[in-house]
């Protein structure tokens, strides 16, 4: 089972704001909820960044490419064990995990402590993550959904917070949980 995969998310300009994606930066996106995020986060860095997308599976490599024309923007889009990118140390000055579907909190710990080293190395020092997780839901969809199964126990153990220290994180806090998501980030601080 791939450790990302494709769940719809409604497009949300909160999530594209709290992202923090500027102009100019080099943003490596990682697995796919919802591919219009994806190319709106996409379109973020201007003419002057640049935009890569690594995915698990050529169907989420689809799906991502779709967005990113919709949005009408160039997008890399790797196709790749997410433990092992193919990028060089300090690449990237912002990585966004599209984990809304509880894919973090799913994973085996083995397996996303990999991912979650491998998007340190591939950040410069300095650079940031943000994990975009489930939230407390809200409106109508508090009363039809719950967070994912996975996510509660995940939580409960330190959830994003404490993968993100262990992997070699520093600065690392929740942003906001608006909305049905959650927002954490964390600071490649050596």
């Amino acid at each position: 089972m791939a450790l990302f995969s494709f769940r719809r998310l409604e497009i949300d300009p909160l999530v594209v704001s709290m992202s923090g994606v500027k102009l100019g930066e080099r943003l490596l996106q990682v697995g796919v909820d919802d591919a219009a995020v994806a190319g709106l986060l996409a379109t973020k860095t201007g003419l002057s960044g640049s935009a890569t997308h690594a995915v698990a599976t050529d169907g989420d490599a689809v799906r991502v490419n779709r967005g990113a024309k919709k949005a009408g923007v160039l997008v890399e889009v790797r196709v790749t064990p997410l433990d092992r990118l193919p990028f060089e140390p300090s690449s990237f000055d912002v990585v966004v995990i599209h984990g809304a579907a509880g894919q973090l909190a799913a994973a085996e710990a083995s397996n996303r402590l990999g991912l979650l080293r491998e998007l340190h190395r591939v950040l410069r020092p300095g650079g940031r993550l943000i994990a975009i997780e489930p939230g407390t839901p809200a409106g109508l969809a508090s009363m039809f959904r719950g967070a994912p199964a996975a996510q509660a126990a995940y939580d409960a153990g330190g959830g994003t917070l404490a993968a993100l220290q262990q992997a070699g994180f520093g600065a690392v806090r929740e942003l906001g949980d608006r909305e049905g998501s959650k927002f954490v980030e964390g600071l490649r601080t050596t």
